[in-house]
């Protein structure tokens, strides 16, 4: 993971327990204060959203126990790997494209990111400048030569 992936999941963590998760509480509170619980649809919403919240606090927590910061000077640009940039060309129409293999938390498909667990990702990684990946995707294979690898 990158320091920036390390940053965002530390925000999203302590937006969620120092907002979100007092937004909730009030929440909860103000539906318990209009009377008879059984018949509530307010607070069985509220209590559901605290649920989700929570799950997610502890999968976010667990992530970032379990989270490596990668340093770049231990990545080789020889070959792709996670957290290098990929030029390809496609085969299919000779369109080129540039990967950054990244995390899954980090994947953003806008930003050019792609999740070490996709199809693409996993047909690059391992491959050297001139050599052609071939991807099963699912709307068939494709077929891409790797231009250039970078930082």
């Amino acid at each position: 993971m990158t320091e920036e992936g390390l940053k965002k999941l530390k925000e999203e963590l302590q937006q969620l327990e120092t907002v979100e998760r007092p937004r909730i509480i009030d929440a909860i509170a103000e539906a318990r204060e209009k009377g008879d619980l059984s018949e509530n649809a307010e607070y069985d919403a509220a209590k559901e959203a605290q649920g989700v919240l929570e799950t997610k606090i502890a999968q976010l927590k667990a992530r970032l126990m379990d989270a490596r910061v990668l340093d770049a000077s231990d990545i080789r640009t020889d070959e792709v790997q996670i957290l290098t940039k990929v030029r390809v060309r496609m085969k299919s129409n000779g369109m080129e494209k540039v990967f950054q293999i990244v995390t899954e938390g980090e994947a953003n498909i806008a930003e050019g990111k792609i999740s070490v667990t996709t199809p693409i990702a996993k047909g690059l990684l391992g491959k050297k400048v001139g050599e052609i990946a071939q991807v099963q995707v699912p709307a068939g294979m494709m077929e891409f030569e790797i231009l250039e690898i970078s930082l």
